[in-house]
């Protein structure tokens, strides 16, 4: 299955297997050997192949994007996974392109930052929350 993800989804983000194979540091003819299922990804590639592509590694490996019709199956409910960011020494994160699009989130917006000890945190543009601006 990672291989026909990787050919969906290279075409996709209108990728050739050159540009991937550079942006990893490989060749094209080994892009073309995932593709084709002769051999797989190590892990590190697979882990770039995700950022590059904007998913997870688990949806890069057990997601079928070919019949899914979207990105996150769960798209169509209003439901995402934008993937993973790194918390940086001064705290700061960066948010996925993808998230930052979707939720029209710009330079310069205010987010506020709400959390449960229990349950987790969240992120709200404060502009989508009435007279709170």
């Amino acid at each position: 299955m990672i291989g026909m993800n990787i050919k969906h989804l290279r075409k996709k983000h209108g990728f050739s297997q050159e540009d991937i194979a550079e942006q990893l540091g490989v060749t094209r003819q080994t892009v073309a050997k995932w593709e084709a299922n002769e051999t797989l990804p190590d892990i590190m590639s697979c882990f770039e192949l995700s950022k590059i592509f904007s998913v997870t590694m688990e949806m890069l490996m057990f997601t079928d994007f070919t019949n899914s019709g979207t990105e996150n199956p769960d798209e169509k409910d209003g439901k995402y996974i934008f993937g993973i960011s790194k918390v940086g020494e001064r705290g700061q994160i960066v948010i996925p392109k993808k998230a930052r699009s979707v939720f029209e989130i710009e330079t310069g917006d205010r987010l506020l930052i709400l959390g449960d000890k229990a349950k987790g945190m969240a992120i709200v543009k404060l502009g989508s929350i009435p007279n709170f601006d």
